[in-house]
């Protein structure tokens, strides 16, 4: 019987444009309207943040020793390697594998577990190891320190395995972009041009993408707006640096991938020696819809559900159109 879900579909956008709420509210919407108006089924969920996140901690540490960082100079500057956005997408690819084929694991350190993914990614990226080049000393320093962070973040995917995907939609959420400015095609290691081709064959050849479309400028205003200092590793709540924010996310690719797209309603990726479309749908969010999805169900306007229902029906009808042509 044919699958009636997407297998995997790509949750991006600009920062604070309103991913997590909308991964929100699908979450908490009625199974059976996912299904039927958005071929979406009971969502796993992965997210990037918290390698950001927990990389960002592993430098705060050594800065706290007197010793030199590792991935970011500071809490607030881009990363010293744009590869690093490579060794993200290794790392979400594999935890798409992990998910798809249940690969549990108990590592007597999950910090040490982390870091170990960490460098393997650090190397297929083209990067050196360099959780590994550290001395053991300040290696097992930090991973005492973040042994319960690293727990969490274990636990959490491994909560999400199920021998049935049948019925199932991993959403994977994440953003990219390029400087503040640039022009079109963006090259190197920016944009989702380069993170997309670093996603492995298998998550290509199975996924659709859902882009949530706001401005750059609006993107840092709700960057701004969003920010709980109480809450700062939270998915939802954390604010991206403004440095960050200008020289990263200063723009983003994905409309221009659409339109120079030579399969109307994809994005083409070429990577493994194959030619990959994954199709599209946009969601038009300038005008905010999402933010009210932070808070209870029954807070949300009944209206601005009716809106939101209405533009991720038509987004993602356009993308099972296109779905395993």
């Amino acid at each position: 019987m044919k699958k009636k879900v997407f297998d995997v579909v790509l949750l991006n956008a600009l920062p604070a444009s309103g991913k997590s709420e909308l991964r929100k509210f699908m979450n908490e919407n009625d199974p059976e309207q996912m299904v039927n108006d958005f071929h979406i089924g009971k969502n796993l969920q992965l997210d990037d943040f918290p390698y950001v996140w927990l990389m960002r901690q592993v430098d705060k540490k050594l800065a706290a020793m007197g010793q030199p960082t590792l991935y970011y100079p500071d809490d607030e500057s881009p990363t010293y390697d744009g590869r690093v956005w490579g060794v993200l997408s290794i790392l979400l690819s594999e935890d798409y594998q992990d998910l798809v084929n249940r690969n549990y694991v108990q590592p007597a350190s999950a910090a040490e577990y982390l870091f170990e993914r960490f460098d393997r990614a650090s190397i297929a990226a083209g990067m050196k190891p360099l959780i590994s080049m550290l001395d053991d000393e300040i290696r097992y320093k930090i991973a005492a320190e973040l042994e319960d962070e690293a727990r969490a973040l274990l636990d959490e995917k491994q909560s999400q395995y199920c021998e049935d995907l049948s019925d199932k939609t991993i959403i994977i959420e994440f953003s990219r972009g390029g400087n503040d400015g640039a022009e079109m095609p963006l090259t190197d290691t920016f944009g989702y041009q380069y993170t997309y081709a670093m996603f492995s064959p298998d998550l290509l050849k199975h996924t659709a993408l859902l882009y949530l479309w706001v401005t750059p400028e609006e993107s840092r205003a709700k960057n701004d707006a969003r920010f709980d200092p109480n809450n700062p590793g939270s998915s939802i709540n954390h604010k991206t640096p403004d440095k960050v924010m200008m020289y990263d996310y200063g723009c983003d690719d994905i409309l221009y991938m659409k339109e120079v797209s030579d399969r109307p309603n994809t994005v083409k990726v070429e990577a493994w020696g194959e030619t990959f479309y994954i199709p599209v749908g946009i969601v038009d969010n300038r005008d905010d819809f999402t933010t009210q999805f932070r808070g209870p169900k029954e807070t949300w306007d009944k209206e601005s559900v009716k809106k939101a229902v209405k533009l991720i029906s038509d987004a993602t009808a356009t993308m099972w159109e296109n779905y395993k042509k």
